[in-house]
């Protein structure tokens, strides 16, 4: 239940099979179908209740599957299926519609833990190892993006956080300096209130501070563009040694 998978012995659902939420059963689904190379429709999509059909319904194939919350048990469990598929597939499409970025995100979650830098072509490759699918780049990149979002936040909250983390840093050394400057915000030339944009933020550590003393009276400036969402610079100030 926990792993939101069916169970029977030839992956097939079956009646009463018991999930922990409704996102592990749509997820479940997805698989079945995509392993299957068949597709489905959303006949009844609600809070409660997942109601689903094979695309082609009625042609041969009568292929349905609901499940529904079932509050005493606090988990969600299939009412209703009509067993295996009778279908035959006479060609298999390159991509799948059910396979889609959330699903890709979770079949490379090891790569992209193991690499952050990994390669959208190298995902691409994965998902064909795993699925026999070859999903489009734009899909690829979608899902790499999704599941680094899932780990690390996206771009909004990175920049939120920043000045928590600075708070936290001063307080552990507090001595050091920091220094943020934000811009108003405007739309249709009236200020928006209550909300302000980084435009730039400096920070030295009280270690640094001190030993700058020591060290010969030049300094040298390095730089790297960012080349998130959020475009700047990020600029590094190093000084030597005296000795």
């Amino acid at each position: 239940m926990g792993e939101g998978n069916a169970t029977a012995e030839d992956g097939e659902f079956s009646v009463r099979m018991e999930f922990g939420s409704r996102e592990l059963v749509i997820s479940a689904i997805k698989s079945y179908t995509i392993s299957r190379g068949v597709d489905y429709t959303v006949y009844e999509l609600e809070l409660q209740t997942f109601y689903a059909k094979y695309k082609g319904y009625g042609a041969g194939c009568d292929w349905l599957i609901r499940a529904s919350l079932i509050r005493k048990k606090a988990c969600w469990e299939i009412r209703r299926y009509n067993g295996k598929h009778t279908c035959t597939i006479d060609t298999i499409s390159q991509d799948h519609a059910k396979l889609d970025s959330d699903i890709i995100a979770e079949a490379i979650k090891p790569l992209v833990e193991a690499d952050l830098s990994i390669k959208v072509k190298s995902i691409i490759a994965e998902v064909q190892s795993r699925f026999n699918y070859i999903v489009s780049y734009r899909k690829a990149w979608l899902a790499k993006q999704k599941f680094v979002v899932k780990v690390f936040g996206d771009w909004k909250v990175s920049y939120q956080t920043l000045p928590i983390w600075l708070k936290a840093m001063t307080a552990k050394m507090p001595r050091s300096r920091v220094q943020i400057k934000t811009l108003t915000v405007y739309r249709e030339s009236e200020e928006v209130q209550g909300v302000r944009v980084l435009h730039r933020i400096f920070w030295r550590l009280y270690p640094c501070i001190v030993a700058f003393i020591h060290c010969k009276p030049l300094v040298q400036v390095d730089g790297t563009h960012l080349y998130g969402k959020y475009k700047g610079a990020l600029l590094v100030v190093v000084a030597q040694d005296g000795n």
